[in-house]
């Protein structure tokens, strides 16, 4: 569950809309990686769509250990959780039922989501950069 709207999420202690973030990376990490198999396997796909998506998959673990470093937040339990259990689904299952158009619509809904949270933590961490 996030927060609905900017407002409810400005309300969150910095602590626990870090680990929110780090929950929602945590939780594409499988489905991206599930993902990229599927479309490899299409031939009809370019090979830059293809490419686009391992980077996309690389920003994700990326994003997700600069989270991690900048906040200074080791966060064991999420690390340990396997991303099944993060999201409570079974993830093989939710991959297969779930169509192309609607997997990269529930990805660009959640970046959305962290691309909100961050922006929410710079201005809380640097209040000098005008938020």
């Amino acid at each position: 569950l996030t927060p609905n709207g900017k407002e409810y999420a400005q309300k969150i202690p910095r602590e626990e809309l870090t680990h929110l973030i780090l929950k929602l990376l945590q939780a594409w990490k499988e489905p991206l990686s599930h993902f990229n198999q599927h479309i490899e396997h299409h031939q009809e796909l370019p090979d830059d769509s293809l490419s686009k998506a391992k980077q996309i998959s690389n920003m994700v673990h990326e994003l997700k250990t600069g989270v991690e470093k900048s906040m200074g937040i080791i966060s064991n339990s999420l690390n340990g959780m396997a991303s099944s259990e993060a999201t409570g689904l079974s993830i093989s299952n939710e991959a297969n039922m779930m169509s192309d158009s609607d997997f990269i619509h529930c990805f660009r809904r959640d970046s959305n989501k962290v691309q909100s949270y961050l922006k929410i933590l710079k201005c809380r961490i640097m209040p000098e950069n005008s938020c």
